[in-house]
């Protein structure tokens, strides 16, 4: 014996629209919403966790202090140069690596031409290889960090001018 059509379950298409736009533009991967013993559940399965973060560099809020010529690891031995405005910080806490790998060429050098979007190093922070890249083209003029150092948040890493 069939059911008689009154009792299907009657959907809002547009209120499930609305949900699904909902969880666009906020970033959830599911939202409920119950009125009466009406109950609406719209979910979608979260985004794959990228194993690599691009990170904007922090804006510059007032003129860093210079540092020592201890501090720099230049292939020029010259002295340390100024802590600029072309200085690209690290956007989080972790391990810097200058190359992709142990032995492999370092990604940039005091020197050296880069481009816009280019890797200048890796921040390793909780087993993700986060790549610090380019904010401009330029020259690099300094380095602050040796392969395998800690970096604090905002710490100046290099110099590209």
């Amino acid at each position: 014996m069939t059911q008689p059509q009154d009792d299907a379950i009657r959907v809002d298409v547009e209120l499930v629209r609305q949900l699904a736009e909902l969880l666009d533009t906020t970033q959830l991967t599911e939202i409920e919403v119950e009125d009466g013993d009406r109950k609406i559940r719209v979910a979608r399965k979260a985004a794959p966790v990228a194993s690599v973060a691009h990170y904007a560099p922090p804006p510059a809020a007032a003129p860093a202090p210079t540092l020592p010529a201890a501090a720099i690891a230049s292939e020029t031995g010259a002295s340390a140069p100024a802590v600029s405005a072309n200085t690209v910080r690290s956007p989080m806490v972790g391990t810097a690596y200058l190359s992709a790998e142990p032995g492999a060429k370092p990604f940039a050098g005091v020197g050296q031409r880069v481009a816009a979007g280019d890797t200048l190093l890796i921040v390793e922070a909780m087993k993700v290889m986060n790549p610090i890249l380019a904010p401009s083209a330029g020259t690099v003029s300094a380095v602050f960090v040796e392969n395998g150092q800690p970096v604090e948040f905002d710490q100046p890493l290099i110099v590209v001018d």
